[in-house]
């Protein structure tokens, strides 16, 4: 499979010394960009000779995985990417609501440290230049990591690296990526120049109204592919 093939490149990224958390770690970004779309079986025999790792290491980095809702093991028939409920997709914007906005609210004085923002803000505009709707989605979720990277928190970070993932699930379903993620680019940029003008209240309020307008348009978007069974295999 060319999947494979392209997967045995990762292999160099295990270093010499390879581990479970290397093995999730690679596993974990191609599950985000789609290279294993929601409800795919995951063959230990397959990637584990791509990745050159034994059985046992790959088992521990799917038991990762499944702890992070990545992953799913289904008795007798294997392990899955996971197809995510309605209700999953609601719970992950609650958390980030928490996260993200808390984070805003403790940002102290200005002014903040907001290259990380501007940098993402850069690379959805030359992604939907290039009509790269993948690319888009992905730069959003680097603008949402950059945001709470603001608070300085590695603990937080890690956290909310485990919600994108799994928000990349959903992303990953829909079939309109440019009708999902377009209006998005415009309200990352206005959140950066709040942001940098020093006034975090309304970047905030911004942001809260952006979440709730994002999780009812995902909803709606999931809620009838999931229902029309376009979410599996």
């Amino acid at each position: 499979m060319a999947e494979l093939t392209e997967l045995s490149d990762d292999r160099a990224l295990l270093g010499r010394t390879s581990t479970a958390e290397r093995v999730s770690d690679i596993l974990r970004t191609r599950i985000a960009e789609g290279f294993f779309p929601p409800g795919t079986r995951l063959s230990e025999d397959s990637i584990g000779g791509a990745l050159g790792v034994s059985r046992n290491t790959l088992r521990e980095a799917f038991r990762l995985l499944t702890h992070e809702r990545l992953l799913v093991h289904e008795l007798n028939r294997g392990v899955f990417v996971r197809v995510l409920t309605v209700e999953d997709v609601a719970d992950i914007y609650r958390t980030r609501a928490l996260v993200e906005c808390a984070v805003v609210r403790g940002l102290g004085e200005p002014p903040y440290t907001v290259e990380g923002l501007a940098a993402a803000v850069e690379e959805g505009q030359r992604a939907a230049g290039e009509s790269d709707w993948k690319g888009v989605s992905t730069a959003n979720i680097h603008f949402h990591r950059a945001l709470v990277a603001l608070a300085g928190s590695a603990r937080t970070d890690e956290v909310m690296r485990s919600v994108f993932a799994e928000l990349r699930l959903a992303f990953h379903v829909v079939d309109d990526p440019r009708r999902l993620h377009e209006p998005y680019l415009a309200r990352n940029l206005r959140i950066l120049r709040t942001l940098q003008q020093g006034d975090r209240d309304t970047a905030e309020h911004l942001l809260a109204a952006y979440l709730a307008d994002s999780l009812k348009g995902l909803v709606d978007v999931y809620a009838r592919r999931v229902a029309d069974g376009q979410g599996a295999g």
